[in-house]
């Protein structure tokens, strides 16, 4: 594997000499400062690659750009509407800068208005570290006291509306202060800090949106790009929805195996792939993780490692440590490498696959530091020390 370790760029507070000492090898990064829907310049990306490259020659270090994570997909893209095909075309146009300067890997997601969804940031663990959590309470909460939504009724049981109004009744106001940043704020992808006001609109704009309506502009937006990639030697690599169960009542397309089946026969290609997210995938019950890397393993461009523990009411879960989670990863792993080796005897020219340990605890005098959820620096390093270790097990 390709070990990595994602950076948001110049202006985040884990720096690259801080990297190397994890002994990661390549940096998974963006241009963070573009906005969503405006194309990547040649020259913007090639001015992020001599900035490592500066930083390498600094501290005598030689760390290598490999995978884009990510190029944002405008809401409008997800849509199809307003200006949906100029943005299409800068989505193609950017896929093209990438290639030129030899990144060969995009990841991307179709989830609509926002990322990866979390009610706690700083869950504190029985070690005192502090990891993510997805309480469903309170999302439901969220919805109910905070966006005040209405016809929740239709979406959830009578006994699960009980339980976030009793569990409501016992939050303070320093707490809904913390669940409304956590989902709204705390996204360290969203190009987009939304208000309550501007995130109910952007609610309003999907009202008319089913499932099948977002699978079809998914597969126009497929249609559209992956000749493009397909031209320029790009793998592109969908991520899965976060969790992967319906949310705000807006579908979820990238969930499950009959979801990746549509995904990869709307258009057959190797560069119309996955990137294959270990913890979003196992953060539902219905989902076997070994199930779903075995049947789409040709299909895997990237990979994400974390851990994840469902919790009782086999909705809400919390981020474990990379060994001690619901998910077996000497098991996966031994897969992994199975498939590096498949590709190896097919001579593939790279069969290395990127990976990058995803998120980790924030542990030790990191709790004093500002981080982007999820990405503080030690216990990333604690999740590849432990993954390098399964794998240089295995190998033995």
């Amino acid at each position: 594997m390709e070990l990595s370790f994602r950076w948001y760029g110049p202006k985040d507070s884990v720096k690259l000499s801080e990297i190397r000492q994890s002994n990661a090898e390549y940096i998974v990064t963006s241009l963070h400062q573009i906005p969503t829907g405006v194309k990547w310049k040649k020259e913007d990306v090639k001015k992020r690659i001599n900035f490592i490259k500066s930083h390498n020659n600094n501290y005598n270090i030689n760390l290598k750009w490999n995978v884009v994570e990510s190029i944002p997909v405008h809401n409008n893209i997800k849509l199809r509407k307003n200006n949906f095909r100029n943005l299409v075309d800068n989505y193609k146009d950017s896929i093209v800068s990438v290639a030129n300067n030899n990144i060969k890997t995009i990841c991307y997601n179709f989830m609509p208005i926002i990322d990866w969804t979390r009610t706690q940031l700083d869950y504190k663990l029985p070690t005192d570290g502090l990891a993510l959590r997805f309480n469903f309470a309170q999302f439901i909460i969220f919805e109910k006291y905070i966006l005040k939504l209405k016809g929740l009724e239709k979406r959830y049981t009578d006994k699960q509306l009980r339980l976030a109004e009793t569990t409501y009744k016992k939050l303070r106001r320093k707490d809904l202060e913390n669940l409304k940043f956590s989902i709204m704020g705390g996204l360290p992808a969203a190009e987009k800090k939304y208000t309550v006001n501007e995130f109910k609109k952007m609610l309003d704009v999907y009202d008319n949106i089913n499932k099948e309506e977002l699978r079809s502009n998914l597969k126009d937006f497929l249609k559209a790009i992956i000749p493009v990639a397909e031209e320029k030697k790009i793998k592109m690599a969908i991520h899965p929805d976060d969790p992967p169960i319906p949310l705000f009542g807006l579908p979820r397309i990238v969930s499950n195996i009959e979801d990746y089946n549509f995904i990869f026969n709307s258009y057959i290609s190797e560069s119309n792939g996955m990137t294959f997210c270990s913890g979003s995938l196992a953060s539902s019950i219905k989902n076997n993780v070994y199930g779903i890397f075995k049947k789409f393993k040709k299909k895997i461009h990237f990979i994400h490692l974390r851990n994840v523990h469902i919790e009782n009411d086999k909705k809400s879960f919390y981020e474990t440590n990379h060994l001690n989670g619901d998910i077996d990863f000497v098991k996966l792993i031994k897969m992994i490498l199975s498939e590096e080796k498949r590709r190896k005897n097919l001579q593939f020219n790279n069969y290395n696959i990127p990976m990058r340990p995803d998120h980790g605890h924030c542990l030790l005098d990191d709790q004093n530091k500002k981080f982007n959820p999820g990405y503080s620096v030690i216990g990333r390093m604690m999740g590849l020390s432990e993954l390098r270790g399964i794998i240089t097990s295995i190998n033995r």
